[in-house]
């Protein structure tokens, strides 16, 4: 009986636990969602309606229409994410087959310097990064955020992909190599199509660090025509008025992206991040 009455609660415990973890991620999105759904007047009656009673889409056509601009933001950001995300695991797989498979000397010691690298506040990094950017005379334009956030990126995407190289077998690279192919030929035939859980992982973390950033994206690229969609969404405000319903309208269009592509991708997510947990 004791026993049963300890499983149930470490049942009942676990539960709450997931429970308090699913409702912490969904509940900002779910309240955004029925925000966006909601006229201006529905908004601010009293007592708060939790649900939309006339649901309307207006706010979406609206969240277009008064800001001519808006496609600019969601096509910036696009452009800006997928050249992040491509240069992030490009160069990252090259950083983390040389990790995993050469003989390097204190190799222990860069890992943990990569570590270390991606522990600093990124407000800490913004002078130096405008400066940086200044200098090159890369200020508004892509570049300006897409070599900031693969540098960004590698600390992340390096680690996740070491853990899976390490754990395929070198006799598969043995055996390519005397089939005649070169170093890279075995990464991109043999080692990268194995590791796929890996890629897509590292792939998505990239690609939503690179579509949500907001701090970079604000301070490198000041005209209008340049910026990503989380600056473009902030000019809804105005001096006195704050449109709720709008601004909630235009955020739900730049959540649609990343729940697309995490959606399509989740089991690999998934399995890559518990891969490799257990791998490294």
């Amino acid at each position: 009986m004791g026993d049963r009455r300890g499983l149930f609660s470490a049942g009942g415990l676990r539960f709450a636990a997931a429970a308090i973890v699913v409702i912490n991620g969904f509940f900002p999105a779910i309240w955004i969602l029925f925000t966006s759904l909601k006229s201006e007047t529905e908004l601010f009656r009293k007592p708060i309606t939790y649900f939309p009673h006339e649901p309307t889409l207006k706010n979406y056509i609206a969240a277009a229409v008064d800001q001519p601009l808006f496609q600019v933001f969601m096509k910036n950001s696009i452009i800006v994410a997928l050249l992040a995300t491509v240069v992030s695991l490009v160069v990252a797989a090259f950083a983390a087959y040389a990790i995993a498979r050469l003989n390097l000397k204190r190799r222990q010691l860069i890992l943990t310097a990569i570590i270390a690298s991606s522990m600093f506040p990124l407000i800490t990094l913004l002078v130096p990064i405008f400066e940086t950017m200044r200098a090159l005379g890369w200020l508004n334009s892509y570049l300006a955020l897409v070599f900031p956030y693969v540098v960004l990126n590698l600390p992340v995407c390096t680690l996740v992909l070491v853990s899976f190289f390490q754990s395929i077998p070198r006799d598969l690279e043995n055996a390519a190599m005397i089939d005649g192919c070169t170093r890279f030929g075995t990464l991109w035939r043999v080692v990268l199509p194995l590791s796929a859980p890996g890629v897509f992982t590292a792939g998505i973390l990239a690609f939503v660090n690179a579509w949500d950033e907001f701090l970079l994206a604000l301070s490198l690229n000041s005209t209008a025509a340049m910026r990503t969609l989380p600056v473009g969404i902030t000019l809804y405000q105005g001096e006195f008025t704050f449109p709720w319903p709008i601004i909630s309208a235009a955020l739900i269009v730049a959540i649609v992206p990343v729940a697309i592509v995490i959606a399509i991708f989740q089991e690999r997510v998934v399995g890559g991040l518990t891969a490799g947990g257990l791998k490294g």
